[in-house]
């Protein structure tokens, strides 16, 4: 049992981020990974309710307590951590919202102490340099095997 608890909720430019999974609107998560994501198309709801399940997760939320962006982190809190789905909603982007995503994924990785921390994006990489984050140094050395499609 890890003994860091979830930091408590933040709050920036009036959006409030929250580690609280139970206030996440699965449908919301599921709408975006499903129709407008290029790494999780047609991915099922209730793969999405269990990818949910079973992560720490980040909501961030409008004023209105409207979801505005997710992100979650598959970790065992000791050695290992991987960033998944994070997306901000269209109407939200511009904003800086992403970085106070990764950087609360960062820190919370840093809590836990892992030794590596790592994700897959085709598009953000920029996003994701100014957190430290660098290509495989090795990529030969790391395999995949491929799962269950949706």
């Amino acid at each position: 049992m890890s003994l860091v608890s979830m930091p408590d909720d933040l709050y920036f430019k009036g959006y409030r981020f929250s580690f609280n999974k139970q206030a996440i609107p699965k449908n919301v998560v599921f709408r975006y990974l499903s129709g407008e994501s290029y790494w999780a198309k047609d991915i099922s709801i209730e793969m999405v309710e269990r990818s949910i399940e079973n992560s720490i997760c980040l909501g961030i939320y409008d004023k209105d307590g409207l979801l505005a962006g997710f992100g979650r982190m598959i970790t065992d809190r000791a050695v290992f951590a991987y960033l998944a789905d994070v997306f901000i909603l269209e109407t939200h982007r511009g904003q800086g919202l992403s970085k106070i995503m990764v950087q609360a994924f960062c820190d919370l990785a840093e809590q836990f102490q892992v030794r590596r921390t790592m994700l897959a994006t085709l598009d953000a990489h920029g996003l994701y340099a100014q957190f430290d984050f660098e290509q495989l140094p090795n990529p030969e050395c790391f395999m995949t095997r491929k799962g269950v499609t949706y």
